[in-house]
């Protein structure tokens, strides 16, 4: 986001005296650029200007010498009597009769470093002298800033932080992606003088000297023979010769300032001159080492299978949208690489210690060329950030010519007579524009006077009206004015929003949330109820998350959609199931010391179908065609919603009431089937021998009654839980929750009366073959109790208690079932409830072979 020192501004706008960041934000906020943040004077406190009267080496036992100086801080700040305050000082780059900059107790310099009297080496130092770094004017910290070497004249005692600019506000504002000209204090100028009626200089207009053709400079092609989307990459190319320049001299300690303030950092005076200009007018300039390149200089695309070496030293391979700079070493035309076109310049032709003669480039690229290399290469530069939201093509002239006067003056460079202009830019198109237009649409009645004031005070060339209607020609530095309705927008923002009237429509009657929605948001509560915490976790993974949750190389869950442009590229593939990303959100909590974890998350996975199309690359800025839209449809991948939870640790903490109890895979099978109960869909539960990630043999498949797969429930294998650092025998259960929704039963629940007589307890404990399932013999147990002369009178069958030991035969396990039994039109008999328990012996022994335990 661009910062604003208002003290730059005022060079392009007049602001009234004592303007501070806040009320310039709320000016600026009126045409619509919002307020980011205000960021404070860099220092505060007396920062004042002092002369070394006395100095004094004193070499210490650690080797090092320190200078004992006296400094004349002025009558108002020296010590009582007018005695120079006496300050320890460890730089050597100073004399007797130097002034330099004071920072005197109670001030607070960048960092924050408050300065207080301390007694250091032997003495009580009053202060401290202070270096450009310190004050956060650049990096030196090798000296104390002397003011003469800043070619700054001021008198002992003068404010140092209004001398220095250190006492400036700047603010930082948000810009929308159509007001790309609003990052450049010329912009900035410009709204605030929309917004409060401020004289605005435009130092952007090119003079008719400017727009007159030239000649005789440096050799440049544009030569884009494959343009993307038919839009050529670059319409414009302006380069100037420089001789003799001092480049790499730091820049003025003034320009340095405003580029700190602004958010960037001084490297020398070429640099610092284009990123200044940059700044200034919103033109990018790049600045190459003259006896580095070879003439011609050709703009074009790159071919297969190039690469290049960027300014940050890295190798990167091409593509062949990306627009380049080339050169012609050797006589081979635009046989070198030597930027990224609006991106990032090239390695081998930037400003070096030794570089005297510069090229100077400002040229016009393309939008969506430069967005896509940007994005392609990661590379979010200050150039591409501008260029992708549109530059004024008519701005090269001047930012070189602006460039080149800033370097001759503080660089002692000539300029050559030529000038390079490569220029096939065109006039922006007319606007129709129906002056009746933003009325109808904003719902304020604008007049026709104020309609054509406002779009001429934005710059637009207007005519005359004629039957309601008027030809508008947008400034160049407008690119987003393309149809009327953006003129509209226009005058409601200048004429103020505030103008707009607020009239609600009647919200019409809806029909609330739909079936499943209301049912989603049920299992949510009712799985927080019992004690999960839900999450939300990013779809994004990598081969090695699948790879820990222990999937075979066959597995479905392995074939995962490929993001063309992650955010991360160590997670490039979208999640095919819920735990391989909620796994790893219980391993950062256990890792973060919460040992006992119990989440569950609600999502999306995507499961993309073998031989499913492939998406077609649609060219931009034009609407799809029905094909095309059709065909994009076609390679969606399917994107079940799932629920899925871990549970780790205890469930039950341990306290003064007894023992904890950790988590088994009941937990992970009772919270499974809580979800398919809210849902309405009962679950069959049986064992299944082998499905990762979960331990074999204690893997419950969980299947509807008409045998469609839900989900898994159960024990996760031990390497899968030793992978995710998770305690010991975690658990986990994973479900489709838009199968379950599918088999929900859509008719109104049936409410049954409530029987006023007494419930009857029976307990039951079967001696069962151990290989066969708790859930068949408690369906069993409930086929039995429902069948038996008494009627169907079960309530409900519970198992509570499973027994192996010395008390049963070897082989068999002793089930306990807890039967509830109730009659809606009487009190059970002790006769019926006995029949009641003879019913479920017979019925599972005839399955089984059950036998009552003594």
């Amino acid at each position: 986001m661009p910062r604003i020192p208002l003290t730059w501004l005022a060079e392009h706008v007049e602001l009234p005296a004592g303007l501070t960041a806040e009320q310039l934000a709320a000016d600026l906020v009126r045409v619509g650029l919002e307020e980011e943040a205000i960021h404070a004077a860099a220092v505060t406190g007396p920062l004042v200007v002092g002369e070394v009267v006395e100095l004094t080496p004193e070499e210490q036992k650690n080797g090092k010498t320190i200078n004992w100086c006296r400094v004349d801080v002025g009558p108002e700040h020296n010590e009582p009597g007018g005695t120079p305050r006496g300050i320890v000082c460890g730089a050597h780059n100073f004399v007797v009769g130097d002034r330099v900059v004071v920072a005197l107790p109670g001030a607070v310099l960048p960092g924050p470093f408050a300065i207080a009297s301390r007694k250091t080496y032997g003495h009580v130092s009053d202060g401290m002298i202070c270096s450009a770094r310190e004050l956060g004017l650049g990096e030196d910290h090798a000296g104390i800033i002397v003011l003469s070497t800043l070619g700054i004249d001021a008198e002992v005692g003068t404010d140092a932080r209004e001398l220095l600019g250190l006492g400036d506000e700047v603010l930082e504002i948000n810009v929308t992606p159509d007001r790309g000209y609003c990052f450049s204090m010329r912009g900035v100028a410009r709204e605030y003088s929309h917004s409060t009626g401020a004289w605005f200089t435009d130092r952007g207009l090119a003079s008719d000297a400017q727009r007159a053709p030239v000649s005789g400079g440096f050799a440049v092609e544009i030569d884009d023979a494959a343009p993307v989307d038919g839009v050529p990459g670059a319409d414009r190319f302006v380069a100037q010769v420089v001789r003799g320049v001092r480049a790499n001299d730091p820049s003025p300690q003034w320009m340095q300032r405003r580029l700190t303030q602004a958010g960037m950092r001084p490297i020398g005076l070429a640099v610092d001159v284009t990123n200044y200009v940059m700044l200034d007018l919103g033109q990018p300039l790049h600045a190459y080492d003259l006896d580095k390149v070879a003439e011609p200089i050709v703009v074009r695309r790159a071919a297969p299978g190039e690469r290049m070496r960027t300014l940050d030293d890295v190798d990167r391979a091409l593509d062949p949208e990306d627009l380049l700079i080339t050169d012609s070493p050797g006589g081979v035309r635009a046989s070198r690489v030597i930027g990224l076109a609006a991106v990032m310049g090239g390695g081998d032709s930037e400003v070096g210690p030794g570089t005297t003669d510069l090229l100077i480039e400002a040229a016009h690229f393309d939008p969506i060329t430069v967005a896509r290399t940007a994005r392609r290469h990661k590379l979010p530069s200050e150039a591409a950030k501008r260029f992708e939201r549109g530059v004024d093509p008519q701005l090269p002239r001047v930012a070189v010519a602006r460039a080149v006067a800033l370097l001759t003056e503080h660089g002692g460079g000539v300029a050559d007579d030529g000038l390079t202009d490569v220029n096939a830019t065109t006039a922006p198109a007319p606007i129709t524009l129906d002056v009746t237009l933003p009325a109808r649409l904003v719902g304020v009645p604008y007049t026709a006077d104020e309609v054509v004031e406002t779009v001429t005070e934005i710059g637009c060339a207007v005519g005359d009206v004629v039957d309601g209607t008027v030809q508008v020609l947008p400034p160049t530095w407008r690119p987003d004015l393309v149809v009327g309705v953006d003129l509209v927008e226009e005058v409601a923002r200048l004429r103020g929003y505030d103008a707009i009237p607020s009239i609600v429509p009647d919200a019409p009657v809806g029909r609330g949330l739909t079936h499943g929605q209301r049912t989603r948001r049920s299992v949510a509560r009712a799985l927080a109820e019992a004690g999960l915490v839900e999450v939300l976790s990013y779809p994004f993974v990598s081969t090695e998350q699948l790879d820990a949750l222990g999937l075979p190389a066959d597995d479905a869950r392995r074939r995962a959609v490929r993001l063309v442009n992650p955010l991360s590229d160590a997670q490039p593939y979208l999640r095919t199931n819920l735990l391989v990303t909620l796994l790893d959100t219980a391993r950062r909590n256990v890792s973060r010391g919460v040992v006992d974890v119990a989440v569950f998350e609600i999502g999306l996975v995507t499961r993309p179908l073998a031989g499913a199309p492939v998406a077609p690359r649609l060219p931009g800025g034009v609407r799809p065609s029905d094909e095309d839209l059709a065909a994009i449809e076609a390679a969606v991948p399917p994107q079940p919603r799932r629920v899925a939870g871990v549970l780790a640790g205890n469930v039950f903490p341990s306290g003064w009431w007894g023992p904890g109890r950790k988590a088994d895979y009941t937990d992970a099978i009772a919270a499974a089937e809580k979800v398919a109960q809210i849902v309405g869909v009962p679950l069959v539960v049986s064992a299944d021998a082998d499905h990762a990630p979960w331990h074999p043999g204690r893997c419950a498949r969980l299947t509807t009654a008409d045998g469609t797969l839900v989900g898994h429930a159960g024990e996760l294998h031990p390497k899968v839980v030793a992978a995710h650092h998770l305690p010991a025998r975690a658990v986990a259960f994973e479900l489709d929750l838009d199968v379950l929704l599918a088999h929900a039963p859509h008719d109104p629940v049936q409410a049954h009366p409530v029987s006023p007589f007494p419930v009857a307890k029976e307990d039951v404990a079967l001696v069962v073959p151990a290989e066969v399932p708790a859930a068949d013999v408690l369906a069993a147990v409930r086929d039995g109790a429902s069948s038996s002369p008494a009627g169907d009178v079960v309530e409900d069958v519970r198992l509570f208690d499973v027994y192996v030991g010395d008390q049963v035969p070897a082989g068999t396990r002793s089930l306990a079932f807890a039967l509830r039994l109730r009659a809606a039109d009487r009190t059970l008999t002790a006769q019926e409830q006995a029949a009641v328990r003879d019913a479920v012996v017979a019925a599972t022994h005839e399955r089984f072979g059950a036998t009552l335990r003594a």
